[in-house]
């Protein structure tokens, strides 16, 4: 007898490898080698691959779903096998399963995204085949992980408007200019400070503490944080998917 559309589903179906990718961001001044800037950026480490398909080519931490381990588990191992990277909270970011995205064979990666502070990003594993890149000014990247940084960065963005997701990067307590950069980093364009106070300010995102950031050339800066009372102030990154997410580029809808 014949094989059926059944079967053969079954079999197409057995061919199609799962594996887990992770992106994630850090707010520095340095690439871990030396080099500095002094304007803040966002940065995301890389793998290059020691491998075909695209042997050389800097890709995503990421590997392949273990038979007995969830999908957040394989994030998590992959990521700290590659980079010694161990996030608290990691987040399901999209499914990528473009029919051609890998050359040689059927892969669909779930693909999660994190945050860690500047602090820990420099415990990175960092060598000869794992870097940090400024977002900015990623080289080539292997498969589609170009597209998959860029729905990233649309995520980040997007939610630095209605969460605390700052609070990753900047710890318990920060200056206003430090809360700027951190948005200036991530929308990739400069704020007026005083237009930047203001919004901040009358938002009801933060409180003022009584304490002061003193120490460095300029005068001292009153510290805030964070409103814990505010609406939102349990969503974002790390508190799981968000149902006030606004559609994504229209790229990726042409994925979905």
């Amino acid at each position: 007898m014949g094989e059926s559309a059944a079967d053969q589903g079954l079999a197409d179906a057995a061919s199609v490898k799962l594996a887990v990718s992770t992106v994630i961001f850090t707010l520095r001044t340095d690439d871990g080698f030396g080099a500095t800037d002094p304007t803040p950026a966002i940065w995301i480490p890389l793998v290059r691959r020691i491998r075909e398909p695209y042997d050389g080519l800097w890709a995503l931490p990421g590997g392949p779903l273990g038979a007995e381990e969830s999908l957040a588990d394989a994030a998590r191992r992959t990521l700290e096998v590659t980079t010694s990277l161990r996030p608290r909270y990691l987040e399901q970011l999209y499914a990528f399963g473009d029919i051609d995205r890998s050359p040689d064979e059927r892969v669909v990666s779930i693909v999660y995204w994190a945050l860690v502070g500047s602090e820990e990003a420099k415990r990175t594993l960092v060598g000869q085949n794992v870097r940090w890149f400024r977002t900015d000014a990623l080289p080539r990247l292997a498969f589609d992980h170009e597209l998959i940084v860029e729905y990233a960065l649309w995520r980040l963005r997007s939610k630095l408007e209605y969460s605390h997701i700052a609070h990753a990067f900047l710890g318990e307590t920060f200056t206003l200019t430090e809360l700027r950069e951190v948005h200036e980093a991530v929308l990739q364009k400069q704020l007026d400070p005083a237009n930047f106070r203001r919004q901040i300010e009358s938002s009801g995102q933060v409180v003022a503490t009584d304490e002061l950031r003193t120490g460095g050339r300029h005068r001292p800066a009153r510290l805030y944080r964070f409103n814990r009372s505010s609406e939102y102030a349990d969503h974002g990154p790390l508190a799981g998917a968000d149902p006030t997410e606004t559609a994504p580029p229209a790229r990726m809808q042409e994925l979905s």
